[in-house]
Order: structure tokens, then C-alpha cells, then sequence
């Protein structure tokens, strides 16, 4: 299982993302730096991780969605290569067009550090797959903007295909339908708010998920 984690100025999740990958795979990530310009062959997963890209000027994961790396990034998604963005991650996804939508300020303009109880929604992904629909699981949440917005028929368009892959059991930030990750049309690419890279003891909910995931991106 081959998995690289992108790096940009002011990531801090990325040391979390790669201890996750490596202890769920037995191998370590390759961890690309932002200024790069090509991604390694043959890779299974690209983690794009939480923090505050670039400082989080402009918006959130605007810089970071015009570095170097993300057009090769983008090539890939777009191809169907498997990938994954938590937290600053989806944000930059959705900078990047990869995933519609956007994530805006949390309506009560406080940062939110917290666990929340999150509800699956489609499991027809490889991120979700280990999971049925309805089931609960808990991980952290560390942001400012994690508010999810889009048009009322994009929302409609992504709850009628089955896109929704978490949403908020409580309201916490204000997010449309309380949405907490998304999966793109072609179920390869998640952007996700929570972070289940802070909680790889054994048995806990985000190596729960960690080992799911991997498992069926290799079945």
C-alpha cells in the first residue's frame, strides 16, 4: 500500500497523518512537499492534512489550492485516484474544485475543539465502506471554518446521489444539513471536517476508521 501526505507552510497534522498511515499499513507515506510538481507512481492514497495552510490567508486553502502539487493532485482525483482531505484538506478541495461547496466561518465565529458524534451517511465509498448506513462514530474537531455551504440544488444534488459520508449528530458550526464530509461523484475522493488521525489507539474510532479504510482501498 503505497500513500503519500502533502505538506504545505503551517500544516500540523500532517506528522498525525503520517503516523496514522504508517502504523495501518506497516509502511511509511511519502510526504510531498507543496512546492513539488509531479506525485510518485502507482500511489493508493493521497492525504491532503488539517492545519493552517500558507496561514490560512485570503481563505482558508486558497494559497494552498494554487501551489504546484495540487494541479498534479487534481489530475489524479480527477482520474479516480483515491484521495483524502481532512479538516484544512477539504478546504482545499473545495478551493481546488475538486469537491463542490465551500466551508465558510462557524456561525458562532469561535474556533471549535471538541469530539462530536458524527452518523454515516452512503457507504458505497472506500472511506465509508467499513460502515453501514446510520452507524455512529466519534472524532475530534479543531476549526474555525468548518461551516459547509452550498446551493440548495447542490445540497440536493449530493443527498439524491448518495454523497453525504458524515453529518453532525448535534449542530456545532452551522453547516448546511449538518454535513461533515463529502464523497465526489466518482466516490473516490473525501473531504472531511473531524479528524480521525488524533485517535489511532488501538480500538479507538479514528484508527476504527483508519483500518477500514485501507482495507477496502486494497480489496
Amino acid at each position: 500500500m503505497k500513500t503519500a501526505v502533502i505538506v504545505f507552510p503551517a500544516s500540523n497534522c500532517d506528522r498525525d497523518a503520517q503516523v496514522a498511515l504508517r502504523e495501518v499499513t506497516g509502511q511509511e507515506p511519502q510526504m510531498i512537499w507543496h512546492a513539488e510538481t509531479e506525485l510518485p507512481e502507482g500511489l493508493d492514497l493521497v492525504l491532503l492534512p488539517g492545519g493552517f495552510a500558507h496561514g490560512d490567508y485570503l481563505r482558508c486553502g486558497a494559497i494552498a489550492a494554487r501551489s504546484k502539487i495540487m494541479e498534479a493532485v487534481k489530475k489524479r482525483a480527477e482520474a479516480g485516484g483515491p484521495t483524502l482531505g481532512i479538516c484544512n484538506g477539504f478546504q482545499i478541495l473545495c478551493e481546488t474544485g475538486i469537491l463542490p461547496g465551500a466551508l465558510m466561518s462557524n456561525t458562532n465565529q469561535h474556533f471549535i475543539s471538541r469530539e462530536v458524534t458524527l452518523r454515516v451517511g452512503n457507504s458505497d465509498n472506500p472511506f465509508t465502506r467499513g460502515y453501514s448506513e446510520g452507524d455512529f462514530t466519534r472524532f475530534s474537531v479543531a476549526h474555525h471554518d468548518g461551516n459547509y455551504q452550498a446551493s440548495d440544488e447542490e445540497l440536493d444534488r449530493l443527498e439524491g446521489e448518495g454523497r453525504v459520508a458524515f453529518r453532525y449528530v448535534e449542530p456545532i458550526n452551522g453547516a448546511a444539513r449538518q454535513i461533515a464530509g463529502i464523497v465526489s461523484e466518482d466516490r473516490k475522493t473525501l473531504g472531511m471536517m473531524p479528524h480521525p488521525e488524533r485517535a489511532m489507539s488501538e480500538g479507538a474510532y479514528g484508527r476504527i476508521f483508519f483500518e477500514r479504510m485501507i482495507e477496502a482501498l486494497a480489496a
